[in-house]
C-alpha cells in the first residue's frame, strides 16, 4: 500500500533548496563586486576630546594622505595589516578597518584616555590611561589631567607597560578615584608621594595638605573629608588649616595653620591660576560642596 505523500514537507523542502541556490548566487555576484570594486576614499571616525593622534596621523600610518589606498582594487588591499599599523601607536586603544560597497574604507579609533601624569624620581614623566597602562608622552598634545611627583620609583621603558611598583598602584588607585568623582576630579590638582611613602593631596581650594596615607578606604576618607568641607570649613575658614589629615580610621585630625613658621612642603607643578580664574573656580567647588547631600 503507498504512503500519503506528504506534500507540505515536499514544498517546504523546494523552498529550502531554491532559497540556498539563490543566496550562493547572490554571494557568488557580491564577491565578483568586491573583486571588481576599487577604494574610492578614506574615511577616519576619531571621537573624543584628548587628541594624541590626529586625523592627518591616521592617514598617514594608513598611506591615505599620498593617495596610495585610493584607486587600488579592494582585493588587493590587506585591511589587516592596516590595522594591525593602527593597533601599533601607542596612543591608540582599538582600532578597526573595513571596507563597505561604496568602495570606502572606514577606520574606527579609540583613542587612549590618560587620568594621570607621573613624574617619578629617576627624572622621566608619562601618562597612566583609565585602564591602569603607562603611555608616553605626546609631541603635539598635553593632556590636562591630575600630576603626581615625589618619591615614585616607576619606572618608563617608553612602551606601553603596567605599572610594577606598589606605590605606582596606589597613586593609579588615587588617581582613577579622583577621576571618577565630578567634585574631587575638579578640586584635586596634584598628589605628592613623601619620603617615607606617604601619599598627600594638593586641593585647588584651599592651601592646606590633605594627608591620606595610604590608598586604603578612599571612599571612606573622602566621604569623611567632604564631611569637613561641608560642616568645619565654612566656619572656621578655607585658610584656617595646614594639615588635614584622614590617615587615622573613624576621625579627622587637623592641624591649624602657623602664619609665621609655615612652609610648603609639596612641590606645585602646574602654573597658578589667574586671580579671576580660581576665585571662578573656588566658587563651582563650594557650590558643588553645598549641593551634596
Amino acid at each position: 500500500m503507498l504512503k500519503k505523500i506528504n506534500w507540505r514537507l515536499v514544498f517546504n523542502t523546494f523552498a529550502w533548496v531554491i532559497s540556498l541556490s539563490g543566496l550562493f548566487v547572490l554571494m557568488s555576484f557580491i564577491e565578483k563586486e568586491k573583486t571588481e570594486l576599487t577604494c574610492k576614499s578614506v574615511k577616519v571616525l576619531l571621537p573624543g576630546n584628548q587628541f594624541f593622534i590626529e586625523q592627518a596621523e591616521v592617514y598617514e600610518i594608513l598611506n591615505a594622505n599620498n593617495k596610495e589606498l585610493v584607486g587600488k582594487r579592494l582585493c588587493y588591499l590587506n585591511l589587516q595589516s592596516l590595522e594591525d599599523k593602527l593597533k601599533a601607536n601607542p596612543f591608540i586603544l582599538f582600532a578597526k578597518v573595513y571596507a563597505d560597497m561604496d568602495g570606502i574604507i572606514h577606520a574606527e579609533i579609540k583613542q587612549r584616555v590618560p587620568i594621570l601624569r607621573i613624574f617619578n624620581n629617576a627624572g622621566q614623566d608619562f601618562y597612566v590611561d583609565e585602564n591602569g597602562l603607562k603611555i608616553p608622552l605626546s609631541s603635539h598634545f598635553t593632556a590636562r589631567v591630575l600630576a603626581a611627583n615625589g618619591n615614585i620609583n616607576e619606572i618608563f621603558n617608553g612602551k606601553i607597560d603596567t605599572l610594577k611598583t606598589q606605590i605606582g598602584k596606589s597613586v593609579f588607585a588615587v588617581a582613577n578615584f579622583i577621576a571618577k568623582d565630578t567634585l574631587w576630579n575638579e578640586q584635586i590638582e596634584q598628589i605628592f608621594i613623601t619620603q617615607n611613602h606617604n601619599i598627600q593631596l594638593v586641593p585647588r581650594l584651599g592651601n592646606q595638605t590633605i594627608i591620606l596615607g595610604n590608598a586604603d578606604s578612599l571612599s571612606n576618607k573622602f566621604r569623611n573629608l567632604l564631611i569637613f568641607y561641608k560642616k568645619a570649613m565654612p566656619k572656621a575658614g578655607w585658610q584656617t588649616y595646614r594639615t588635614i589629615n584622614l590617615s587615622y580610621s573613624g576621625q579627622i585630625v587637623c592641624e591649624k595653620r602657623d602664619t609665621i613658621n609655615f612652609k610648603v612642603d609639596t612641590l606645585k607643578l602646574v602654573k597658578a591660576d589667574s586671580l579671576t580664574k580660581k576665585n571662578t573656580i573656588n566658587k563651582s567647588i563650594k557650590d558643588t560642596i553645598k549641593k551634596i547631600q
